[in-house]
């Protein structure tokens, strides 16, 4: 097995989205940044788990950073550009290539690995960011508390790699770095008493962790027969009946996300029912803007129906991690194979024959994803916590948003916590638009390590909120920027916060590289 080692002053373990911002911002400062990414594709959320940007309604104008405006900008003006589309689209300034429900700029995978990398391939091209395709990490070693070099095996090849650099970021998706390093973490619930929370858990439970979901692709064809081969577990997840559900997950009933106590009935297709309809909710493609280039719309399915809750994927045996994961993978394509055959119509009939999976959108051989869609990581223990009572109206009711001298960055989301692995525990909670304390980011001990995705310092409830695509491409810029920072600066990121000459000169620079750090005073609630 060939061992060899790379070296450079910011070392990156996962190209998802916080590890690609993280991995731009960095290198447009200055440095020599190497990056891994598990898969082959880039981007994490907008791209290999294929999920549309979950945004706020203040994005158009404010609430992102500007290359997260960029991204979005460089979406519509590549389907304007590349794309046979109505007059009426190449006119509409705010283009929502899909017009998903779900989100302003709903639009295909492809084209977010697209924008990813034109953003990032100046510093490819220069050498200045190098990227190690099919790379996890596997061993670290540290002293002194600070990590001396991250060892990382290619999955495929089994060829192992040492990495050293001045700044080590983990942009895992599950915070795969924390436990290889030493470092202090939290993983699933926290209890009451620990965090006074008001929905908080009476006893912590490590693993009580939020649902992971498979992604998948659709289109339609009417009298087509699409059907694919049974899947081997789709009798046990036919009839599976959650606990906290009186129907059957595979059916049009869920629980309603406001009113955790009622069920909601969802109609499928727009021409239905007046409900909003599942098949829009996360359209990426909508075939009448595009001048008669597409016989079908395509959608992506990322609902209720495909969260699997029946157990983890980390923090737990090598075993029960492959069980899960292909448990999830068996119930998304049980739900295409039920929605195809057995999910009933309006019409009194049964199931529509011609939905097709679209591999090709995804890029896998299955039609699911390439990674699964991750809701919740491991989370550092941080020189600062942020909790449910930091953002939820109901607890700061007149306080309004809570502002941060060491704010790093802003975002807006409700507290979104789908239903949980132990206690089955879900809620859509209603909160202020908030703000990314630098101390949310700096682990309790150890020097030279800074989370760059979902994995900063909150609560599994505050994590409803910041979990989201613009906050963890905000979450991404700040943690490229402090490490670049720090390596010019010859200082500790923990140092950038105590000192307030020096908080102030980085908060400067984020902000001239186009980070929001603060909420105007006058916006609108």
């Amino acid at each position: 097995m060939k061992k060899s080692e790379l070296e450079a002053d910011v070392v990156i373990l996962g190209g998802g989205t916080g590890g690609c911002t993280a991995a731009l911002a960095a290198a447009s400062m200055g440095m020599r940044v190497i990056m891994t990414e598990e898969t082959d594709w880039l981007g994490g959320q907008l791209t290999s788990q294929a999920v549309p940007p979950d945004e706020h309604r203040w994005i158009e104008s404010f609430g992102c950073t500007r290359t997260y405006r960029e991204f979005r900008d460089r979406v519509r003006s590549y389907y304007k550009n590349n794309y046979p589309m109505t007059k009426e689209a190449l006119e509409d300034e705010r283009l929502n290539p899909g017009n998903g429900w779900v989100s302003r700029i709903c639009h295909e995978p492809r084209v977010a690995l697209q924008i990813i990398e034109d953003m990032l391939a100046p510093y490819i091209s220069s050498g200045r960011i190098t990227v190690l395709y099919g790379y996890v990490p596997e061993s670290a070693s540290t002293a002194s508390d600070a990590i001396e070099w991250v060892q990382v095996k290619n999955i495929v090849s089994e060829e192992v790699l040492r990495l050293t650099g001045a700044y080590f970021l983990d942009a895992t998706e599950c915070g795969d770095l924390l436990p290889l390093v030493g470092a202090e973490y939290v993983t699933g619930a926290e209890a009451k008493s620990e965090t006074g929370e008001p929905h908080a858990v009476e006893a912590a439970d490590p693993l009580d962790m939020q649902a992971f979901t498979y992604v998948f692709a659709l289109d339609y064809k009417e009298g087509a027969d699409n059907i694919i081969e049974k899947p081997e577990q789709y009798d046990f997840w036919r009839q599976y009946m959650p606990s906290f559900s009186t129907y059957p997950l595979l059916s049009w009933f869920v629980q309603d996300i406001n009113k955790s106590d009622q069920i909601r009935k969802f109609t499928f297709m727009p021409e239905e029912g007046e409900e909003m309809p599942l098949w829009t909710y996360r359209r990426i493609i909508d075939k009448d803007l595009f001048a008669g280039l597409y016989e079908s719309d395509i959608t992506l399915i990322n609902w209720a129906q495909n969260d699997y809750f029946l157990g983890p994927i980390y923090e737990v045996s090598q075993e029960e991690r492959e069980k899960h994961l292909h448990g999830a993978k068996q119930l998304s394509l049980s739900l295409v194979y039920w929605l195809q055959t057995e999910a009933p119509r309006p019409d009194g009939g049964k199931g529509y024959p011609g939905l097709r999976l679209r591999k090709d959108v995804l890029g896998t051989e299955d039609g699911l994803a390439k990674y699964p869609y991750i809701r919740e990581s491991r989370r550092i223990k941080a020189m600062y916590t942020i909790t449910e009572t930091d953002v939820s109206i109901e607890e700061r009711k007149e306080l309004g948003i809570k502002r941060y001298e060491d704010s790093v960055g802003v975002g807006s989301y409700h507290l979104d916590l789908h239903h949980t692995t132990r206690t089955y525990r879900s809620f859509y909670i209603p909160t202020y638009p908030y703000e990314l304390p630098l101390g949310a980011m700096l682990p309790v001990r150890v020097k030279n390590l800074l989370p760059a995705c979902k994995n900063i310092g909150t609560t599994q409830i505050a994590n409803g909120c910041y979990r989201l695509h613009p906050t963890e491409w905000n979450i991404g810029e700040a943690a490229g920027c402090l490490a670049a920072y720090a390596v010019k600066n010859r200082i500790t990121p923990r140092e950038v916060r105590e000192n307030k000459q020096h908080l102030q000169a980085f908060q400067a620079i984020i902000q001239q590289y186009g980070v929001e750090i603060h909420w105007p005073d006058d916006i609108q609630l």
